[in-house]
Order: C-alpha cells, then sequence, then structure tokens
C-alpha cells in the first residue's frame, strides 16, 4: 500500500510540476516577445538592405516611412490611448483590428508587417526572407504558444497589405516612367559630375504624394542666391568660401565631413580602377540615432514605434520638399563652378552627390528630425552616435539633437559640396516641416505632455 501511495504521490507531483511550468510559460512568453529589440532589428535589416541594393535617399525615405507606419499600426493595440495614422496621413483610411477574442504578440505583427513590406520594397529579397525565418524561430523559441504566434502573424500581413495598398497610390510607380533629367548646358545650371558624370536622381520626385504637408511646395525656402562669374557677385564669394575652407580643413573638420557624408554610392577611382563604396543615407543615419535613444531612453515598444513613425514621415516630407526646390532651381554644383571660375584642379573632400545644390538635403532632413526627437525625448538628450561603426569611422558625441543636426548641415560645407545659403536656408527648411508635422500628428505622446 505504501509503495501504491508513494507511486500516485508522484505522479500528482509531476502533474503539478507540469502544470506550474506550463502556466509559468503563458505568464513569461509576453516578457520574452513584447521586446521593441524585435522592431529595432526588423528596421535595421531593411535598413542595412537598402544599403545593399544603393537605393538613392528619396527612395529609401520612401521604404522606412511605409515600414515605420505599419510597425506604429501593429502596436498600436499593444497599449491603450495610442492614436492611429488613419486620417491624419494623406489617403489614409481605417486600418484592420485585432479580434477582440484572441491574443496576439503585437510586436511579431509589427515585425511581420515590417518585413513584408520592406521585402516589397527592395531587389534583395532573399535576405530579408533569410533574416525573417531565423527572427520567427526566436518568437517560438521564446515559448510564444501556437495560436497567439498564428494570430500574430496574420494580424501583421493585413496590415502590411493596407499599408502596401495605401503605397501604391502615391504615384511612385507612375514617377518611374516620367521624362528624365535633361541636361541644360546654360550657365548655372547644374551638370553631372565626376568622376562617374552620374544621371541625375529622381526629378520627379515631388510628383509623389506626401504624408502630411499639403504639397512639396508648402515649405519652398528662401531664392537660391543668383549665378553669377562676376568675383564682385555674392555667387562668386559664396563659390570661394567653398574653395578656401577645402584647402584650409583642419582634422576636425574633416572627421565631421566624413562622418555624415551619408552617400549610399561613391564611386573610387584608383589609376584605372573604378569600384563602388556603399552607405547609409542621411535618412537612415537618422533612424539609426533614432534606435540610439529608444534604447538608452528605455523606449517600450509602441513608444519605439512612434519614434520611429514620426521621424520618418517628417524625414520623407522634407525629400518631397527638398527635391522640389533642387529641381526649381536647379543650381550649379560647387565643383562644377570652382574648376570652371576658380581653380580647375580644385576638388571636394566629398564626392558630390548627382542632383542639383539648392537646398542641402542632409540639411533640411537633418533640421526636421532634431525637432522631433527634441520633442519626444527632451532637448538636452545627450548621445553617442555609433552609425558610422560599421562603415569604419568612429563615433562621435552630441549634447543634443539640435548640436547633430547642425553639425551634419556644416559638414556639407567643409565637405565641398554645398555652399553656405544651401546650408543655413535648409535647415530653415527642415525645422519648418518638422514644426509643422510635430504640431500636426495627434500621439498619445502629445497627450501626455499637455496635461
Amino acid at each position: 500500500m505504501y509503495q501504491i501511495m508513494k507511486s500516485l504521490g508522484m505522479i500528482l507531483l509531476g502533474c503539478f510540476l507540469s502544470v506550474t511550468i506550463v502556466s509559468g510559460q503563458g505568464k513569461s512568453w509576453k516578457q520574452k516577445t513584447e521586446n521593441p529589440e524585435y522592431i529595432h532589428r526588423a528596421i535595421k535589416q531593411v535598413s542595412d538592405v537598402i544599403v545593399y541594393d544603393i537605393y538613392s535617399p528619396p527612395v529609401a525615405s520612401r521604404t522606412y516611412a511605409y515600414i515605420c507606419i505599419a510597425a506604429y499600426e501593429a502596436l498600436l493595440h499593444s497599449e491603450k490611448g495610442h492614436r492611429s495614422f488613419a486620417g491624419q496621413l494623406h489617403d489614409l483610411k481605417a486600418l484592420p483590428q485585432p479580434e477582440e477574442s484572441k491574443e496576439y504578440s503585437f510586436t511579431l505583427a509589427a515585425a511581420n508587417a515590417i518585413l513584408i513590406i520592406g521585402k516589397s520594397m527592395v531587389i534583395s529579397e532573399e535576405k530579408v526572407n533569410d533574416f525573417k525565418a531565423q527572427l520567427l524561430l526566436e518568437f517560438k523559441a521564446d515559448g510564444l504558444p501556437e495560436n497567439v504566434y498564428n494570430n500574430s502573424l496574420l494580424f501583421g500581413q493585413q496590415i502590411a497589405d493596407h499599408i502596401l495598398a495605401w503605397a501604391a497610390n502615391d504615384n511612385y510607380k507612375k514617377s518611374r516612367s516620367l521624362p528624365k533629367y535633361a541636361v541644360n548646358e546654360s550657365a548655372g545650371t547644374w551638370k553631372p559630375t565626376p568622376p562617374a558624370y552620374m544621371a541625375a536622381i529622381e526629378p520627379n520626385w515631388n510628383k509623389l504624394r506626401t504624408f502630411v504637408i499639403d504639397s512639396p511646395q508648402q515649405f519652398t525656402p528662401a531664392p537660391a542666391t543668383i549665378f553669377s562669374s562676376d568675383k564682385s557677385s555674392d555667387f562668386y564669394k559664396e563659390a570661394m568660401a567653398v574653395h578656401d575652407i577645402g584647402v584650409n580643413l583642419t582634422a576636425e573638420q574633416t572627421a565631421m565631413a566624413n562622418f555624415w557624408d551619408c552617400n549610399p554610392f561613391k564611386m573610387n577611382v584608383r589609376g584605372h580602377v573604378m569600384y563602388a563604396t556603399k552607405k547609409i543615407s542621411p535618412g537612415g543615419h537618422w533612424l539609426n540615432i533614432t534606435r540610439l535613444a529608444c534604447r538608452k531612453s528605455g523606449a517600450n515598444g509602441i513608444q519605439t514605434a512612434e519614434a520611429y513613425a514620426c521621424v520618418s514621415i517628417v524625414i520623407s516630407d522634407c525629400f518631397s520638399s527638398c527635391w522640389d526646390e533642387k529641381y526649381r532651381s536647379n543650381v550649379i554644383r560647387p565643383e562644377t563652378y570652382i574648376n570652371e571660375y576658380i581653380d580647375n584642379a580644385w576638388m571636394p573632400l566629398l564626392q558630390t552627390p548627382p542632383f542639383p545644390e539648392y537646398t542641402s538635403g542632409h540639411s533640411v532632413v537633418s533640421g526636421s528630425a532634431a525637432v522631433f526627437l527634441s520633442k519626444y525625448f527632451g532637448n538636452s538628450f545627450s548621445f553617442t552616435d555609433s552609425t558610422e561603426l560599421e562603415f569604419g569611422l568612429p563615433e562621435r558625441h552630441f549634447n543634443s539633437f539640435r548640436q547633430a543636426a547642425e553639425e551634419a548641415a556644416i559638414s556639407r560645407f567643409y565637405g565641398g559640396i554645398h555652399y553656405m545659403p544651401s546650408i543655413d536656408n535648409g535647415l530653415k527648411e527642415g525645422e519648418a516641416i518638422g514644426h509643422f508635422i510635430t504640431g500636426k500628428l495627434k500621439m498619445k505622446h502629445d497627450d501626455a505632455a499637455n496635461k
């Protein structure tokens, strides 16, 4: 009888332990899966593929915006009180909702949406597929129940499908068939620059639908300086300033210029050999700063997705505004002007990008990103920017987002690719767009700040 009772006791103890373990797993999977690192990693993977596929800054900004908006809309339901972008972004209608009777990992849904959209907008789809397969295995290893796993993937797919249908009507595909830029031989207009003499990038970008600003022309900057080859003219003096700084750069100015180069496709020439170097775009650099800020501040999943979404939206609208001005004013690059009128042997530190000069895209984008990030994380948020480590450049420390934006802007002057008015007016253009959009978008974060 004793042996029977002992055996029965062992069986009951085993059953109790099994129930306890299963119950513990049920409570712990959310602690593992609802982690913003999954969002950081998914966005970084898409960004890495964008770099690999050599997407231009405007095209990259479009992809960033759609994947980040999708992430936010999927995570919207993880915490009460957050507002959808539906009705706030142009033509975005109400999105699919999770079913109340079902349980979800909204982080998995967001990661799935990011990767579905990212895959649809890049060339190297297999790189996204391979990453996604590994990520899904990690979610399963975290103990995600099968029904929750399936519910989450389906919800992410629904969000992605909705965002992709919305994106399909932003005129991007139509712009692919519009006329290319025709080089104007008139003095003062942009011409292709060495060493690759590439064709002008995205001359029709102002035809795309914006996200929040009314149109690409809403924040048109002050007019560019009137072209002149006269040595007493303002234009000549501005070009001479670029020339002079270029031949007298300090080590720190050189470091700034290289750090913020963010040229997705640099053509290197070594004798008769020509090869390309790939780097992150300005928008990608600021999304990386967003990731650093989210991690330092301890932002949770929905806060992280909100930061990414808003930064990507202001950056994308900035490219619409900046590119509209670039091809309207069609200003000659310093390299072309200086070689023609000042010094035919002069070369800029940085390789001149293949599009008109005015305004400075990095200045516009940096000004706007800094406005939002300052509002979200604080005006005195210090951080160490490690973005360029993977491209062989050391970290740089900043005491605020504004300081980083100002350095990014002036770096283009040191790099020899912009005149000062393009930088000054570009920063103002970006800041105006940033303030407009952050004032327009209604988020839970704003509500809390105003109480």
